[in-house]
C-alpha cells in the first residue's frame, strides 16, 4: 500500500469520525430543544408530588358498593372489543388476498390497482389514531357504545389487514405452484393452498387484536364511547376517588385476565 492510499484511507476514517461527532451533536441539540419544548421540569414534578399522594391516598378504601355497576360496564367493554374486532376481521380478511403481492399478477394492471388500493385502505385506517375515530363517530351518532364499536372496527381493519396480507406473502409457494400446474382456479388455490397455511396465523392475529382492543375500549370510554372507561371518567370528574379505585382494580384484573386467556388460546392455535 503506497503513501497516497494511506493518506486517502486516513482522510476517509477522519471524515467518518467527524460526521459521527457532528451527528451526535445535532441529536443532542434536538433532544435538548425538545426537553424545553415539552416544558419538562423536575422542580414542577417534585412540587406536584403532594397532590399525587393526595390522589393515591384518596383511592382507599375502595368503594365496593358500585361493583355491580362496574361489572355491567366491564361486560359492555368486552362486547365493544369483541364486536369491533369481528367487524374488522370480516372486512380485512377478504381484502388481504387482494393486497398480497404473491396472489396478484404483476402483468395485470387491474391486479396492481386492487393491490395498491387495498394497501392504501389498510395504511390510512391504521395511521389515524383510534381516539380520533372515536371523536368523529361520537360527533356523528352521539355518546354510547356504538361509536366505540365503529372506531375499534375501522382502526383494526388496517392493523389486521396488514398482518393478514403479510402472512399470505410468506407462504410456501410449492402447494400454490402445484395447483396452478393442474389448472386450478384462483379461488381453488386460495382454498386448498393458501388458507391451510395462513389460518392459524389469522386466528392468532385476531386474538391478539381482540386483546389490544380491550385496552383501547377502556380508553375510548374517556371520550364518551361507552364501557368502563366512560364510567371511570364520570367518577373522576366528580372527584369520587374511592369509586375510581374499584374501577381501576377491575380494569387491571380485566386486562390481566384477557392477556392470560389470549396467550393460552394463541398457543393452542399455533
Amino acid at each position: 500500500m503506497n503513501s497516497d492510499t494511506l493518506k486517502n484511507t486516513g482522510k476517509f476514517e477522519f471524515t467518518k469520525k467527524l460526521n459521527k461527532i457532528l451527528l451526535a451533536i445535532v441529536l443532542l441539540q434536538v433532544v435538548f430543544i425538545s426537553f424545553g419544548a415539552v416544558e419538562f421540569s423536575l422542580p414542577k414534578l417534585i412540587e406536584g408530588l403532594p397532590n399525587m399522594w393526595k390522589f393515591l391516598t384518596g383511592l382507599f378504601p375502595p368503594d365496593f358498593s358500585i361493583f355491580p355497576q362496574v361489572l355491567d360496564a366491564v361486560v359492555i367493554t368486552i362486547q365493544l372489543a369483541l364486536i369491533g374486532t369481528i367487524l374488522s376481521a370480516i372486512i380485512a380478511f377478504p381484502l388481504s388476498f387482494f393486497a398480497a403481492r404473491n396472489l396478484t399478477s404483476e402483468s395485470s394492471i387491474i391486479g396492481k390497482i386492487f393491490r395498491w388500493f387495498t394497501q392504501l385502505i389498510f395504511n390510512v385506517t391504521r395511521s389515524i389514531d383510534i381516539l380520533i375515530f372515536a371523536l368523529i363517530f361520537v360527533s356523528a351518532v352521539g355518546l354510547g357504545p356504538f361509536p366505540g364499536v365503529l372506531a375499534l372496527a375501522i382502526h383494526s381493519i388496517g392493523m389486521l389487514g396488514k398482518l393478514f396480507y403479510e402472512s399470505i406473502e410468506t407462504i410456501d409457494k410449492g402447494p400454490v405452484e402445484a395447483l396452478e400446474s393442474v389448472g386450478a382456479s384462483k379461488s381453488e388455490i386460495i382454498r386448498w393452498a393458501v388458507l391451510p397455511q395462513v389460518m392459524p396465523y389469522f386466528i392468532s392475529y385476531f386474538l391478539f387484536r381482540f386483546e389490544l382492543n380491550i385496552r383501547a375500549a377502556v380508553v375510548l370510554g374517556l371520550v364518551g364511547a361507552g364501557g368502563i372507561g366512560f364510567l371511570l371518567n364520570q367518577y373522576m370528574m366528580l372527584f369520587r376517588y374511592q369509586e375510581v379505585s374499584i374501577i381501576l382494580i377491575t380494569i387491571i384484573g380485566l386486562v390481566l385476565s384477557i392477556d392470560f386467556l389470549s396467550s393460552k388460546l394463541r398457543k393452542i392455535v399455533l
